[in-house]
Parts: structure tokens; C-alpha cells; sequence
């Protein structure tokens, strides 16, 4: 998939304004207001599960190859292209849970009203209107990033490489003698 949602832990306040965010996204009217009233509620479908001192928002990974996709009956569950999220299609799904047996990452769940599963679809509807998906859009910290793969990739390559300079730099700057001797 070309984005995916990255999330940079260390900026995490679990502060959980993402899972406020995608439950308003996906609910009925939008608006905070109504959507508490609704019936159903409006539910989440990314979740900040804590992790030691840390928080950790989950959503669906969009797999390239998800087993959601190749455990679903009904073909509920698919994606319109290679490049497309992972999407679970309501008409078609019976909610058998079989998806939640198989997903790594515990990210599918039983909408509210016990009839379909619900998980991530990456806010496709804001996507097309190039729109940042509600979580990322909402968090405070800028822990939650809607980039591209290969981006991200090349930022975590590139802090490795600044991270070896300025140990070997400093090394070098503290131990002169330890050089000389290799």
C-alpha cells in the first residue's frame, strides 16, 4: 500500500483524542453533539492500548497479504486495488468473526449493533476529498502520520545514520587514545 498510518510512540500522550475522532468520523451526523445520542453509538476503530509508561495506538495494518481477506466466506472483506486500504464491504459481511481470529493485530471488532465487523478503512471518504484521516488530523502531538511507506523508511535511515556519525564523533572527540591504539 503506498500510505499507511505510522505512529511515532514517543510522541503518544494517550491522550486517546484519536479514538474521539474516528468514532465521530464514523458516526451518523458528525457532529459530537448528536453522535452521543445515537443508536448505536458511534465506535472506533483505532485504540490506544497501554504499553508500560507508553501508549500505543492500534488500527488495521492493511496487510499486503491480509488473512483477513483470505478467511472471509462471504468476500466481505477486500480491497479495490494493490494500493487500496483494506475494507470490509457491510452488505456482504455476516459477522462471523472469523477475521478477528486471524488478524496479528486484535484490530477487527463487532460493530455495536452486533451485526457486522468494523475496522480501520483509513477514513477513505476523507482520503478522496484529500483529507488526513480523523486520528491523524486530531492528534495533538503529531504522533499519528498518514506517509507514504518508502518516506518513512528513508527518515528512519536517515536518523540511524545521524545517530552512528554523532557516536563515532563523539568517541572520537572523548577517547583520542583509543584511536591511536587501533
Amino acid at each position: 500500500m503506498a500510505k499507511a498510518i505510522f505512529v511515532d510512540i514517543d510522541k503518544c500522550l494517550a491522550c486517546k483524542g484519536c479514538e474521539i475522532a474516528c468514532a465521530l468520523a464514523h458516526s451518523q451526523s458528525g457532529i459530537l453533539e448528536e453522535a452521543i445520542s445515537e443508536h448505536p453509538k458511534p465506535q472506533s476503530r483505532i485504540a490506544v492500548e497501554a504499553a508500560g509508561e507508553l501508549g500505543v495506538p492500534l488500527q488495521c495494518r492493511h496487510c499486503e497479504d491480509a488473512p483477513c481477506i483470505t478467511v472471509c466466506p462471504t468476500k466481505a472483506i477486500g480491497r479495490n486495488t494493490p494500493e487500496s486500504p483494506v475494507l470490509i464491504d457491510n452488505d456482504l459481511c455476516i459477522g462471523c468473526r472469523f477475521c478477528i481470529a486471524v488478524c496479528p493485530f486484535g484490530v477487527i471488532e463487532l460493530s455495536r449493533d452486533n451485526k457486522v465487523m468494523i475496522k480501520c478503512d483509513l477514513c477513505i471518504k476523507r482520503i478522496k476529498k484529500q483529507s488526513k484521516p480523523a486520528c491523524v488530523e486530531a492528534c495533538p502531538t503529531g504522533a499519528l502520520m498518514l506517509i507514504d511507506e518508502h518516506d518513512w523508511a528513508a527518515g528512519k535511515r536517515r536518523k540511524a545514520a545521524r545517530e552512528l556519525i554523532e557516536s563515532v564523533l563523539y568517541n572520537t572527540k572523548t577517547k583520542p587514545e583509543d584511536n591511536a591504539r587501533a
